[in-house]
């Protein structure tokens, strides 16, 4: 009967143009990427459902459709706040950090 060792010398070299030491921070800056992302489509769907009514012309469907973009935008916006809230209070309480890492990209030559 052979034996398994689970400790085989693996070694993965990280490429010479990408510098990542620290993978928390890279989350850390995915994470708030995301939240601005999603700030900023919410907000800009919002902005699409108040043109939808102002050029709905009266028309009932028009602005019905208009009044549900504009209230799923407002719910979105309340969903990204309520989570940049939670992972925040996550932050303090455990003193980790989730939001506001930075990352340093490598620069090409």
């Amino acid at each position: 009967m052979n034996k398994v060792f689970a400790q085989a010398a693996l070694d993965i070299k990280q490429p010479d143009s990408i510098k990542i030491t620290d993978v928390g921070k890279l989350i850390s800056a995915l994470v708030g990427t995301v939240l601005i992302i999603a700030a900023l489509l919410a907000f800009l769907y919002l902005i699409l459902g108040g043109i939808k009514w102002i050029t709905s012309g009266g028309d009932k469907a028009g602005m019905e459709e208009a009044r549900n973009k504009i209230t799923h935008a407002i719910v979105g916006l309340i969903i990204v706040g309520a989570a940049w809230a939670i992972m925040t209070l996550v932050q303090n309480f455990l003193g980790v950090q989730i939001i506001g890492g930075s990352i340093n990209f490598p620069k090409p030559y």
